[in-house]
């Protein structure tokens, strides 16, 4: 019988970088694939990522020289990963981060690996409303269109924070923040003509359902953990909101989950999973799902294939995902999971102040 590590040395026919949406794919591939998911930690580990590379021959993803990338987190961890990952393949780069020391030290990655591409930092508080605004003024002036947007800010709060303007941090984070910051940026993602959003979520979501009236914890009920898997539930359904809004634009959103990876952000928020590392992924490991979509992966490799392409779905290992493990977490579907995308998105735009009743488009400045 096969082992793990053999399967990861076995030579895969599988149609080349993507692997994503499973056609063309050998039976083994799938097989394999469909195992290492069914067992969770076989593929949220590092086995999962070694495995599935080889046998879906990942190659690198397509080209984005000339495109314009926003990456928040870009200081450290996976974000700073993905910006050095689409910094690669030949994008110009925009890394949002609180530690200034530290986006420069990840500027000069990025512009060491970028064959002549530009890195651009903004010290920020994705949380600070009125940073993030100025920052958008600023991108506006700056650039003609903005070919991609990576949501990688975020972090695991085992204590109640509040923002200075009194938001709960775990959701003003992962939640109001990407909200915000993707509705200043939406005109130049359509004028960019097939932009792309990609949140990095995790796969604690699937442990909660989206239940607005318990989104934002108070301090009294705070649990971190779950405080972040509500908001990473969240971030998936937001998702579902921007790309059936904009695919008409040419805009694709996707959420991803990175598996476990070994950054900081796990090292304060989980201590325990240190006592695991042989099973976690690195940094760049992580990042490699978020920037395989961020060059449209998923659209690029439909488009060779014949077939029609995806402009948004939950995505794990260069593949889309189930979005739901457990009973009792599962949302409608149809009119009834574009309902539950409406409220959310009020939601955001009620406590944002941007975005405005179901979203209509704000128009290029």
């Amino acid at each position: 019988m096969l082992s793990l590590s053999d399967l990861a040395r076995t030579p895969g026919t599988g149609p080349g970088p993507s692997a994503g949406a499973g056609s063309g794919e050998e039976p083994l591939v799938r097989a394999v694939d469909a195992l290492l998911e069914a067992s969770v930690i076989g593929s949220f580990s590092v086995v999962g990522y070694e495995v599935r590379r080889r046998l879906g021959h990942w190659g690198e993803p397509p080209r984005l020289d000339g495109k314009v990338v926003v990456v928040t987190g870009g200081s450290s961890g996976i974000g700073r990963a993905a910006a050095v990952g689409v910094a690669r393949l030949g994008a110009d780069v925009w890394l949002l981060g609180r530690d200034r020391n530290r986006l420069d030290a990840a500027a000069g990655l990025v512009e060491e690996v970028g064959a002549g591409a530009g890195a651009h930092v903004a010290a920020l508080d994705v949380a600070d409303a009125g940073a993030v605004t100025g920052f958008a003024d600023r991108v506006t002036r700056s650039e003609g269109g903005v070919d991609g947007v990576i949501h990688a800010a975020g972090a695991l709060l085992r204590s109640f924070e509040r923002t200075p303007d009194n938001t709960e941090r775990t959701v003003a984070t992962h939640v109001l923040a990407p909200f915000r910051l993707t509705w200043l940026l939406s005109p130049l993602l359509r004028k960019a003509g097939g932009g792309t959003v990609v949140t990095v979520s995790s796969g604690g979501m699937y442990t909660q359902p989206l239940d607005l009236d318990r989104l934002e914890m108070t301090e009294a009920d705070y649990d971190g953990v779950r405080a972040y898997a509500r908001a990473k539930r969240a971030q998936v359904v937001l998702t579902h909101a921007w790309a059936r809004r904009w695919a008409g634009d040419g805009v694709a959103a996707y959420a991803m989950h990175p598996g476990w990876v070994d950054t900081p952000g796990l090292a304060t928020g989980l201590p325990g999973f240190r006592h695991l590392r042989w099973l976690l992924r690195t940094p760049d490991q992580g990042a490699d799902t978020a920037v395989w979509l961020a060059a449209d992966g998923p659209r690029r490799q439909a488009a060779t294939e014949g077939r029609s392409a995806p402009s948004d779905g939950f995505w794990h290992d260069r593949r889309a995902r189930a979005e739901y493990r457990f009973p009792g977490r599962r949302r409608p579907s149809g009119a009834g999971a574009a309902a539950d995308e409406d409220r959310l998105w009020d939601w955001c735009a009620a406590r944002t102040g941007v975005g405005g009743r179901h979203g209509g488009n704000p128009s290029p400045r």
